[in-house]
């Protein structure tokens, strides 16, 4: 049995894994897509997610798409970690969030609100002083808490905003922010104690009291169907505001998941025959109940062996242009402007294929302009780049040794054995005459050839998972409700 979990009999996660040929970019790419699909139904035609009714009213497409995401998120960041000290972790983190970040608040404040702004009401009256405006939007939501979603009472009479009752989000699906950020600052402290390098059993110890815990509600709730209960808010906390409590236990249960996978990527078997029993018991819970016993972590195990299964050439998808930040931030916008100019009339298909299309618009503007830029200062400034570009490799000089001779060898040889032979001879004053050894030439001194430098691979995860279900939020100065999840129908 030990044997087996070594992976002695059956391949493992880290050695079927390959940093360059796997699939994490085209898992998460479909993701994101998957969470636009989901929020179909809730934004275009005010109906619940799309796959609700499928798996039973206990989870959805957009939310296993955000499982999925928090789960690679696990398994890279962890692995960027191991790789990285505390600054390089955190500029990559932060320069992989806030720039696009910045410029989609930006986008969404000063052109989408205008428009909409300009459609409803047909001028901008009363718009830019409003007291949940678009600078407030801007300066309340810089630090990705997302405290206010609506922008001057707009979006109320979308198909979202007669389901929350009011002026509906721009961008909703930006509540996981918050989430990401903190597990990412929990990776950090990891890194900070070398917990990481040092314990990675304390990892499996929070993963599995997370587990417990799913267990305890799984187990003492009312049927074997129900949704985990939300047991309040936790918090709130400086700059990242509170977090709802059964969506942090779920989805820090998934990224932690994904960590210990990392960790102990060498003791995972990963075959096809159990992604057929994972399948099975994932596909048996949603349709039958105990999908958060026993179907996460099926979901689980699918997600990572398709991660290493799936076939190569698809590596290439997100390896050099990664739209899936871009797809989850701009997503939800373009999918409230298409329902606010009527996107409704082209039915379900073609309000999709619209949001789709409108999100990777958006998408491949933000990489190329903003996200591709700004992490080349992942490693430093620009200029400090362009001046280690220009430095000339001067070799060094490398001392090649002579090849020893069989002459040369022999002499030395007799000579060793004339002298031990001396050492246990007590009648012979003198020794024999020995083959002098001829006289060693100087080493001659070569430069060696310059090696090329292989190219360090870098890791572009996307941590950042698409999908809106906002939590009710307290700010100085007033109270604002924000919108119902559009993940879940309202509870």
């Amino acid at each position: 049995m030990q044997a087996w979990f070594n992976g002695q009999r059956s391949p493992t996660l880290q050695g079927r894994y390959s940093a360059q040929h796997n699939a994490f970019g085209v898992l998460r790419l479909a993701m994101a897509c998957g969470v636009i699909i989901a929020h179909a139904g809730p934004l275009g035609f005010g109906q619940s997610n799309v796959g609700a009714a499928t798996f039973g009213r206990q989870s959805d497409l957009g939310t296993m798409c955000l499982y999925g995401f928090f789960l690679i998120s696990g398994y890279l960041i962890t692995d960027s970690a191991l790789r990285s000290t505390l600054r390089q972790y955190v500029r990559a983190r932060l320069l992989r969030v806030f720039p696009g970040l910045w410029v989609c608040l930006l986008v969404t404040a000063f052109v989408f609100a205008p428009l909409a702004a300009l459609y409803e009401n047909g001028n901008l009256h009363g718009f830019w002083g409003h007291p949940e405006g678009p600078f407030d939007y801007l300066t309340t939501n810089f630090l990705a808490s997302m405290e206010q979603f609506p922008i001057s009472g707009l979006l109320a009479d979308t198909p979202y905003g007669l389901i929350v009752g009011g002026p509906s989000a721009f961008d909703g699906a930006l509540w996981t922010l918050r989430y990401d950020l903190a597990f990412y600052g929990i990776v950090g402290i990891l890194v900070v104690t070398s917990v990481l390098h040092r314990a990675p059993r304390a990892v499996l110890v929070l993963t599995s009291v997370c587990y417990a815990l799913i267990l305890r509600d799984f187990f003492t709730a009312p049927t074997w169907s129900s949704r985990p209960p939300q047991h309040g808010a936790i918090g709130p906390f400086p700059l990242l505001g509170a977090f709802a409590a059964d969506w942090t236990l779920m989805l820090g249960f998934l990224f932690l998941l994904g960590a210990a996978a990392r960790l102990y990527a060498h003791r995972i078997p990963m075959t096809s025959r159990l992604a057929v029993l994972a399948g099975v018991a994932m596909v048996g819970s949603l349709w039958l109940g105990g999908f958060f016993a026993i179907g996460l972590p099926a979901f689980a195990y699918l997600v990572l062996f398709a991660a290493v299964a799936l076939p190569k050439r698809l590596s290439v998808i997100g390896r050099r242009h990664d739209y899936t930040y871009g797809i989850y931030i701009y997503g939800f916008p373009v999918q409230q402007m298409i329902a606010l100019l009527g996107g409704a009339r082209f039915g379900m298909v073609g309000y999709i294929v619209l949001s789709l299309l409108g999100a990777l618009l958006f998408a491949v503007l933000s990489w190329h302009l903003v996200e591709r830029p700004a992490l080349g200062f992942k490693t430093g400034s620009g200029r400090a780049r362009h001046r280690r570009a220009g430095r000339v490799a001067v070799p060094r000089p490398t001392l090649i040794p002579t090849p020893v001779t069989v002459a040369g060898a022999e002499a030395r040889a007799g000579t060793t054995r004339h002298r031990a032979g001396a050492r246990h001879s007590r009648s012979t004053k003198v020794a024999p005459a020995a083959t002098t050894a001829p006289r060693r030439t100087k080493r001659p001194i070569e430069t060696a050839p310059a090696f090329l430098a292989a190219p360090v691979r870098t890791k572009k995860d996307l941590s950042f998972i698409p999908v809106t279900t906002p939590t009710a939020h307290t700010r100085s100065g007033g109270s604002h409700r924000a919108p119902t999840t559009a993940t879940t129908p309202p509870r």
